[in-house]
């Protein structure tokens, strides 16, 4: 079972519960302990996860943190548990503030059993944030953040990675914040940037009034306009793939689409990733100069030798969902769901095996 699928289980079961948790002691039982679980660590196993972790903090004496999760014997994660009908907003995370200082661990997690808040040292060493730089929310599953999440993993885990990333989260996160705040109630400041651009009149409370609410409703008619340009898009994709034309299992042919003027095609970042990871998985046996890119409205193709009768794959990557177009001999398209970029990598073989194929090396 995939990280993801093992995520969305546990989330899943959450609203069934919760009716029946009365105490912190069950929520650490029913939804924190599965939680580190899903993280690939055994909670039975105290060389890996260590409840009631004690450790000597100053003037206070065994005071202890809910677990922690070691590595060669060191913490690396450690989890304070409040019930899961507590107010995160509300609650304090002071044990964990307090060990961070004097223990190994990196990283600490304020939790209910539902929100896990993220915590690090990236403004001050040794000192813990006063604000995570990571959120996750069971109930509200973003696929991106769970990528960011299975970095936590025992498999996947590796502490320069994640520092790296950390403070990009975290600023990140925050900005989204004032935008979401500002979007709602736009400050002066907010206001008078926006104003300066467009009025050159004088700025007087009635005029900073008007332009408060024009503000204000410029935002959210933005926010709409892309949400409905997106679902646009995406309505146009499944009525696509449901006529046959974009995705479909059959022979390759050169659609209407790829003799479409170039300037009416946006190549985005994440064809552009997905095209190096196809490049980086062929160059042990081919000039990866031979891999080439071209794209077209509905997808992107990877080609051996710019030919587009030698397709490698097609990147499906315009639409809510991810799709990888493989081929066969008879250049048979089988399209497969992914969930992320990275997952090109779990098809290694098959990209090799067409590559060798074109080149008469190896029947697939």
């Amino acid at each position: 079972m995939d990280f993801i699928d093992k995520i969305r289980e546990l989330a899943g079961r959450i609203p069934n519960q919760v009716g029946h948790i009365q105490t912190e002691e069950a929520t650490k039982n029913a939804l924190v302990l599965p939680f580190i679980t899903a993280l690939g660590y055994n909670v039975f196993d105290p060389t890996e996860v260590v409840p009631e972790f004690t450790a000597d903090v100053g003037t206070k004496k065994r005071e202890k943190v809910d677990y922690a999760v070691l590595k060669d014997g060191m913490p690396i994660i450690l989890f304070e548990c409040k019930w899961c009908g507590s107010d995160l907003e509300k609650e304090h995370a002071s044990q964990l503030y307090r060990y961070f200082s004097v223990t190994d661990g990196r990283f600490g997690v304020l939790t209910n059993g539902i929100i896990y808040r993220f915590y690090s040292d990236l403004e001050k060493q040794n000192k813990m944030d006063d604000k995570p730089f990571f959120e996750f929310n069971m109930l509200d599953i973003d696929e991106l953040l769970v990528e960011e999440l299975k970095r936590f993993t025992k498999s996947s885990f590796n502490l320069e990675s994640i520092l790296t990333t950390a403070s990009e989260l975290k600023y990140t996160r925050e900005i989204k914040k004032i935008i979401e705040e500002q979007t709602k109630d736009p400050s002066d400041e907010f206001v008078k940037f926006f104003a300066s651009q467009v009025y050159s009149g004088r700025m007087t409370q009635p005029v900073r009034e008007q332009f408060a609410q024009i503000t204000k409703k410029a935002l959210k008619q933005f926010i709409n306009d892309k949400i409905s340009e997106r679902l646009k898009y995406a309505l146009a994709e499944e009525r696509i793939i449901s006529e046959g034309e974009m995705i479909k299992d059959g022979p390759v042919e050169q659609d209407a689409e790829e003799k479409q003027p170039s300037d009416k095609i946006i190549t985005t970042e994440e064809e552009y990733e997905g095209y190096y990871i196809v490049k980086t998985v062929l160059r042990d046996f081919i000039d990866a100069k031979r891999v080439t890119m071209r794209d077209v409205k509905s997808y992107c193709n990877v080609l051996l030798d710019n030919n587009n009768r030698k397709p490698i794959c097609r990147l499906y990557f315009n639409g809510l969902q991810k799709y990888l177009g493989l081929f066969d001999e008879q250049k048979n398209e089988k399209t497969v769901p992914i969930n992320a970029v990275d997952d090109i990598y779990k098809y290694e073989n098959k990209l090799k095996s067409i590559v060798k194929y074109y080149d008469g090396t190896y029947p697939i």
